[in-house]
């Protein structure tokens, strides 16, 4: 076994620090209908210009920078409406950067792979660790070609961050590209060219303490009228004072709702997004707001009524499950000792389908893992801390296009983000821990022990025993129980399960008094101490030549 890298200690996940929650609007009639999208597409312009000068001014922005763009935009808007341009402008910028950095370590991994493979004799084979060399002369060649084509992406792409040169689509990539395959994408042209218009509007205000109901520019009254501040251009459009129009339809928060109200009647900050489905023809709004974060709790005291290992890998050989579609995610209870009880759980949720689907089957399996947490009374849920940030690339895993697509869906952000925020409302701590070798040494450690007649343990469920052992500071790895056998030469070390603290762990067994089986008589064990009292090879437990004898020679 080569060198274990060093293991990062378990640590409790801060709780979410804002809300966002969602609703339809309903009763809107066809006029209310032609505002909106007049005022998105407006606006949403002004969000495009705004963009590509953040853009061109890259690495030189600055504060004056930003000042001169809000005040170019206010005379087309307001200036409620050019600060929550602006705000967004920058949020875009930045994840841009991140964005673009990730595709630079991504591009660097690749070509890592690839100059490694094709240093390797053609043929030679891999191991778990480390793929091996190509398999034949064609692919030794096309790779060396795709090795200079990325090395070209790379320069490229480290050029426009040295530069601050971002590329962003208003409206997104892959949906520009499906312009151009209505048949794969199933869309007519109009459709398409809806959806990209409803993508590209701008319809989102920051909310601001002290105002009115919270929020000048979107305003939604207590009893759930919708008001909003027209830009300039549109003010012929109103149908209140002060340049505003009032929607027919009104809204109600079903998932926070108290909260909501609380914060309304307060009038503190509120920010309001307002969007349509174009595959359903629906208008929806979200509220967000920010909310103090929980005080973490000492991880001694989440552990205190034990833990549940969770695993999230999604290959668990479940023939029904993996039929349908679904993911199933394993889940085992452990005692405040790190002992396994119970048996283990399994939430499955389907990855397939629109993003919308994929968020709530994450929900629902979620939350029926909170609920089985609450019902069994612990405070804690122990989670991998899962990255396959550098693990999606096509020149590590080659043909294996399944399990690169098995990967790449695992939604594990909106899985730790969903789980944190959920969890905080159920008064749930989230233990995070480092992933390494738990799928490996649980299967090794535990998948045997935990299988019986009655019951066939995975190699995931040993997984979940595994993260939770490691949340509460046990190892993983179980010692040898005692031999079955006479002697211990036979079926390995004598040894005992202990901590690594405990002083004495590599002795012998204490010896105790009296027949242990009816086969052996009392004393036998006297010596299992005494490594010389053993018949062994190398050992004083005969008398050499060499040695004296106790009695002189003359009696």
């Amino acid at each position: 076994m080569g060198e274990v890298r060093s293991i990062e200690a378990p640590f409790v996940v801060s709780g979410p620090s804002g809300v966002a929650v969602r609703t339809r609007l309903k009763g809107l009639s066809p006029g209310d209908e032609k505002v909106l999208r007049l005022a998105g597409g407006h606006l949403g312009s002004l969000a495009s210009k705004d963009l590509r000068a953040r853009c061109r001014d890259g690495l030189a922005h600055s504060g004056q920078a930003w000042a001169v763009r809000k005040r170019e935009l206010t005379p087309a808007s307001s200036s409620r409406w050019a600060g929550s341009i602006t705000k967004g402008t920058h949020d875009q910028w930045a994840l841009a950067r991140r964005c673009q950095s990730a595709h630079i370590q991504n591009l660097e991994a690749g070509i890592r792979t690839i100059e490694a493979r094709l240093a390797l004799p053609v043929g030679q084979k891999g191991n778990k660790k480390a793929p091996g060399g190509y398999r034949s002369r064609r692919e030794w060649h096309a790779k060396s070609r795709r090795l200079r084509v990325l090395g070209d992406r790379l320069a490229a792409a480290r050029a426009d961050r040295k530069a601050g040169i971002v590329h962003v689509v208003c409206g997104g990539k892959r949906l520009a590209r499906s312009r151009h395959h209505l048949e794969e994408a199933g869309l007519t042209e109009s459709a398409c060219r809806g959806r990209w218009e409803a993508e590209r509007w701008f319809f989102q205000a920051d909310g601001e303490s002290g105002k009115r109901y919270g929020n000048e520019t979107i305003r939604i009254s207590p009893d759930g009228e919708v008001s909003i501040k027209l830009p300039a251009p549109l003010a012929y459009l109103a149908n209140a004072p002060h340049g505003r129009y009032v929607l027919t339809g009104q809204v109600a928060f079903a998932h926070r709702g108290g909260d909501w109200a609380d914060r309304v009647a307060a009038n503190r900050a509120i920010a309001y997004r307002i969007h349509l489905d174009t595959g359903r023809g629906r208008w929806y709004v979200t509220a967000s707001w920010q909310i103090p974060p929980t005080p973490t709790v000492p991880i001694e005291a989440a552990l205190a009524h034990g833990v549940i290992g969770v695993d999230m890998n999604a290959d668990l050989p479940h023939a029904r499950l993996r039929s349908r579609g679904g993911t199933p995610t394993a889940a085992w209870r452990l005692d405040t000792h790190g002992n396994p009880t119970g048996s283990p759980r399994r939430f499955s949720y389907d990855l397939t389908g629109t993003a919308q689907h994929r968020d709530a089957q994450v929900r629902h399996a979620l939350t029926r893992l909170l609920h089985w947490a609450k019902t069994c009374g612990v405070k804690a849920i122990a989670v991998g801390d899962l990255d396959f940030a550098a693990e999606k690339t096509r020149e590590k895993h080659g043909r294996r296009t399944r399990f690169r697509q098995l990967i790449s869906g695992m939604p594990t952000a909106r899985l730790r983000a969903r789980l944190a925020s959920m969890a905080d409302a159920m008064g749930i701590a989230i233990i995070a821990v480092d992933p390494a070798y738990t799928s490996r040494w649980g299967a090794q450690h535990w998948k045997k022990p935990l299988t019986s007649t009655t019951r066939m343990t995975t190699r995931h469920d040993a997984a979940a025993v595994a993260i939770g052992r490691r949340a509460q500071g046990h190892p993983i790895r179980r010692r040898t129980t005692p031999p079955p056998h006479d002697r211990s030469d036979r079926a390995g070390h004598r040894t005992v399960q202990a901590r690594p603290g405990v002083p004495g762990r590599e002795e012998p067994r204490p010896r105790i008094p009296g027949p242990r089986t009816r086969s052996v008589r009392a004393g036998c064990g006297a010596n299992a101490g005494n490594q010389n009292a053993q018949h062994r090879p190398g050992r004083s437990a005969e008398p050499e030549t060499w040695q004296q004898d106790s009695l002189p020679l003359g009696l």
